[in-house]
């Protein structure tokens, strides 16, 4: 095991360099939420849209924040580190963000100010009326959520076992909390806090602070590991020493096909930018100019720094910490050992020589072990370095980083930049948990609370249940981290670029009914109902049962399937139900213009 720097030099401020940085961060996002809640208003529209007066500044950060997530900073470089270059396309999809930005966004924005619009349910709602197409808008708006939430709180978990490797446990009304737990809970209470205090405007300030942070810290890793490759001939150099396998396409695990790519960099790039938090944003931005420079700065700016930034520190960590495959532990306990006069079925498994193996068809006995009648049964495990299990490589880029930039900047200063960066990847878990607490306080305040539970409730009223709403989506995140991270079984959350892309699938299933409101109006109420409840029931279906999808899932994402179907009914039962009203077309027609 490569021995490398863990964690800010004890000669730095006494060892205590992460806690000072991290807590004057923590003052800094305290005072900001003070300053949010001081000058908000106590009406809904301020506490979700911040009186709809966003300059060019906050929103072209706020946007930015909300995008990079912990995805973008531990998953995505943890598949590119798994994967190698058949991944790094993936950064192309920012790009088209940045076009969907200017496309939808700039639109969304126009309805949004003319009509009093606060959530996506409100356009589309309004548009095809009826109550199912807005309960079915409420629907994406939680199943994408709690996913997103759930990987941004499982983020700061991470980043606490790698601040304070040696900190003790903490004793807590009698339970034990090693850093992962501290580091779930810490971010989660901090991260609800201001949301509850301060509202939209809180959440865009922070992410203003965030942004800086995230965007230098990215570029500053990816220099710190350009810089660090030079004594071994060149980054470019040793990254040409990889295997086959992480150095063209599909990859190392042999998903990332062009068509999968491709899916993914289009559909799902969509899919991100009509968000509840994203599409809550074009509503607040101060106009639609403001909205077009933030398409070219995010369509600019983003790839750039995910480009040079942590796709350089995540082949680098494939480099320096090398993957290996292996058979998984339990299951070569499990198996059986082989034996010469035994018989095999097709499928069987057994143990022979430290490696698992099934048979390709019926095996019958013998006294020598053929290999040719069986499969090796591995997975790709990351250098033990990141960690034991298959999911730990999301920490490749804390675990380069640690290595590259004290070696580069010197044990004291590099120390500095080490948790300065890291702090930066907290900063995008933040950013991008307290947009979405904020959107889903809004979707089930506003579409839910207000319309069919307490329509006659004051304002006042529905800010506490928008608040009480944050609370406890919270809290059952936190519950669904913990049992994950104790889970031994079956466990779908233990990768975060999995779950990033299944909450991705749910919220661009709004794409098609999205695109009909904006530019196509051909679509009828009807049509909208059922393409959402196919793509919805689809995308749950193939997740849970992906050999049901007859291989298209192998070849196109999950996302793009679940859109494809959705919008292929809706187009079909559009073509036999009745329009919408055409005065109502001619609204939002002249709207979309600019007419007043």
């Amino acid at each position: 095991m490569k021995a490398f720097v863990v964690m800010g030099a004890h000669e730095v401020a006494g060892g205590y360099l992460p806690h000072l940085l991290l807590g004057a961060y923590m003052v800094l996002l305290v005072w900001l939420c003070y300053l949010g809640y001081r000058k908000g208003k106590s009406t809904e529209e301020d506490y979700y849209l911040a009186g709809r007066g966003q300059g060019l500044l906050v929103s072209a950060l706020t946007i930015m924040a909300t995008m990079f997530s912990s995805a973008a900073l531990l998953g995505i470089p943890g598949t590119v580190y798994r994967d190698g270059l058949a991944f790094v396309p993936f950064a192309m999809n920012l790009t088209v963000g940045g076009l969907g930005i200017y496309f939808l966004g700039t639109r969304m924005n126009r309805l949004g100010k003319a009509r009093g619009y606060v959530t996506p349910a409100d356009m589309i709602g309004e548009y095809y009326g009826g109550t199912s197409i807005r309960i079915l808008a409420v629907s994406t708006g939680v199943l994408y959520v709690l996913p997103y939430v759930i990987m941004q709180i499982k983020a700061g978990g991470y980043l606490a076992e790698r601040l304070f490797p040696d900190a003790p446990p903490i004793h807590v009304l009698g339970r034990e909390f090693d850093m992962f737990d501290t580091g779930v809970w810490v971010l989660s209470l901090l991260t609800m806090a201001y949301v509850l205090v301060g509202g939209m405007r809180s959440v865009a300030w922070t992410d203003v602070v965030q942004g800086f942070l995230l965007l230098t810290g990215m570029l500053v890793a990816g220099l710190a590991t350009v810089l660090y490759f030079q004594s071994q001939g060149g980054f470019f150099r040793a990254v040409s020493t990889l295997p086959p396998e992480a150095l063209t396409m599909p990859g190392a695990t042999g998903k990332w096909n062009p068509w999968m790519i491709f899916s993914i960099c289009t559909i799902v790039a969509l899919g991100a930018v009509i968000q509840p938090g994203q599409w809550m944003r074009f509503y607040a931005a101060r106009s639609v100019k403001t909205l077009r420079q933030c398409a070219l700065i995010f369509a600019v700016v983003l790839p750039t720094c995910f480009i040079f930034g942590i796709m350089v520190v995540a082949l680098g960590a494939r480099v320096e910490f090398p993957p290996a495959w292996k058979a998984p532990v339990d299951e070569l306990q499990a198996a059986e050992a082989w034996h010469g006069d035994g018989d095999y079925a097709e499928g069987a498994r057994v143990r022979y020589a430290d490696g698992l193996f099934e048979a390709k068809g019926k095996v019958s006995s013998g006294q020598v072990f053929e290999p040719e009648s069986w499969n090796p049964v591995q997975k790709l495990f990351p250098h033990e370095a990141l960690g034991p299990e298959p999911s730990d490589t999301d920490k490749a880029v804390i675990v380069m980083t640690q290595l590259a930039v004290p070696e580069v900047f010197g044990a004291v200063f590099g120390s500095i930049v080490v948790t300065i960066i890291l702090v930066a990847v907290l900063a995008a878990s933040m950013s991008t948990a307290d947009s979405n607490l904020h959107a889903l306080s809004a979707v089930l305040t506003r579409d839910v609370y207000d319309r069919y539970v307490s329509p006659d409730a004051s304002e006042r009223q529905k800010t506490w249940f928008g608040r009480a709403v944050i609370v406890v989506a919270t809290i059952c995140s936190v519950a669904l981290v913990e049992f994950s991270n104790e889970s031994s079984g079956f466990n779908p959350l233990k990768l975060i670029t999995q779950l990033m892309l299944l909450a991705l699938s749910f919220c661009s299933q709004l794409l098609p009914v999205a695109i009909d409101v904006l530019f196509l109006n051909k679509g009828t109420q009807a049509g909208a109902v059922a393409g959402l409840s196919t793509g919805i029931a689809i995308v749950v279906l193939l997740n849970f049962f992906p050999e049901y999808s007859l291989g298209v899932t192998s070849v196109l994402h999950l996302c793009a399937v679940g859109v494809l179907a959705n919008a292929l009914v809706f187009i079909l039962v559009s073509r036999f139900t009745r329009k919408v009203p055409g005065d109502r077309v001619e609204q939002f027609r002249r709207i979309i213009r600019g007419e007043r």
